[in-house]
């Protein structure tokens, strides 16, 4: 379903987070969330797409900045969604680009420039902490999810996590999820699938208890808002079997034709 307005997640104390318009509407790829953090005079970009949502996201992230500037971009992880158009981003702005450090020395065959490849910053595999404008932001090591080299974004100010590709409904006529148990035919697929196993889930659930979490945003699809709908969703994960825990059985030679 189309969305052709930025949506806001959050405002207050000069500090914003905003879903920007769902530029994939119609397009044979899937649909992507870009999301954008401002406070003060800074911006953040989090998973800004390829090169098919590329000018439309740059534009409107522009149309957003008000007097703040771009100061950083955060890549969740490799896949072409998140980063085939990062070297458009990184020629075009000042911005510096977190990624986890396990995909640093692969992202530049997306083409980035060497000029701005100095501007890649890789992110530990125990995460860090970054400030946008003196506001804190921290990246959570969400390795496995699905991604082996994977990062979550945590703005304790909006008490928003966004969570990459954990968290995904594919299909979904609504950007906010209305009701739990009536979405779950949108995520329960992709999640069986994509996400590695039901451990490192479980580990992640635990993490994520230890936050203040008002907004689930993810990187495709609706956005849980909300304790209950945050917390039915966690507890939804931590019970979940999904990939190594599903798929080891079926791993056989074809018959032969």
């Amino acid at each position: 379903m189309e969305h052709a307005t930025t949506t806001t997640l959050f405002a207050g104390d000069g500090h914003r987070n905003l879903l920007l318009p769902d530029f994939s509407a119609g397009e044979q790829a899937v649909q992507s969330n870009q999301h954008m953090i401002v406070h003060g005079g800074a911006a953040i970009v989090l998973d800004p797409g390829g090169h098919k949502v590329y000018s439309k996201v740059l534009g409107e992230v522009f149309a957003n900045l008000g007097r703040a500037s771009l100061q950083a971009i955060v890549l969740s992880h490799q896949d072409p969604d998140v980063v085939a158009a990062i070297n458009g981003w990184l020629t075009t702005t000042d911005a510096v680009a977190y990624a986890p450090s396990l995909w640093t020395r692969f992202i530049p065959h997306f083409g980035l420039d060497r000029l701005v490849a100095e501007r890649l910053r890789p992110v530990p595999d125990e995460g860090m902490w970054i400030e946008l404008g003196g506001a804190p932001l921290v990246l959570l090591p969400a390795h496995f999810l699905h991604s082996c080299g994977n990062i979550q974004l945590y703005d304790p100010t909006a008490r928003i996590l966004y969570t990459g590709d954990l968290g995904t409904s594919l299909g979904q006529p609504y950007r906010v999820v209305p009701d739990f148990d009536a979405h779950l035919p949108y995520i329960e697929g992709f999640h069986r699938r994509y996400m590695t196993s039901s451990a490192i889930l479980r580990a992640w659930a635990d993490m994520v208890r230890e936050l203040d979490v008002e907004i689930i945003a993810p990187q495709h699809g609706a956005v849980y808002q909300g304790k209950d709908m945050v917390g039915r969703f966690v507890d939804w994960c931590a019970e979940l079997e999904c990939g190594i825990d599903l798929i080891a059985a079926r791993l056989r030679v074809p018959p032969a034709p």
